[in-house]
């Protein structure tokens, strides 16, 4: 695997962490909310780039493997953000404008699964509007 296979996964990953953040957000991550991250996943993301990970599946596949881990293991969601907001300050460059209106859509749309978005994933939200607005 090459650096910039290794990356871009890397980046993945980071999308499941943040994604699961905005549905863990309120301590419960809920079928609707799963199953809104996978619709999207399929019909956005695969579409993104080419990449492959070690085992021959595109690269996108690692934002719902990565956000089912999360859930199993029901890693704090503040912990993720965190994680995920690291990564973003230091690969700012894999962040384009048009990666940046899909990850909003990506969590708006997570955040809206179950009867609309409550205080906690507003919140999350709003603090990732802020790391890309810096």
């Amino acid at each position: 695997m090459n650096t910039t296979q290794n990356i871009g996964i890397v980046f993945y990953q980071n999308l499941g962490k943040l994604f699961y953040a905005i549905a863990a957000s309120d301590k419960v991550v809920r079928k609707s909310e799963y199953n809104s991250l996978r619709k999207i996943v399929k019909s956005q993301w695969l579409a993104v780039d080419d990449l492959e990970d070690e085992f021959g599946a595109d690269a996108a596949f690692q934002i719902e493997i990565v956000f089912d881990w999360l859930d199993y293991t029901a890693l704090n969601a503040e912990t993720c953000f965190g994680e995920f907001k690291s990564f973003y300050s230091d690969n700012k460059s894999l962040f384009t404008t048009k990666i940046k209106q899909l990850i909003g859509d990506t969590a708006n749309s997570i955040a809206n699964a179950f009867s609309g978005k409550n205080k906690s994933e507003l919140i999350m939200l709003g603090k990732l509007q802020l790391i890309f607005e810096d």
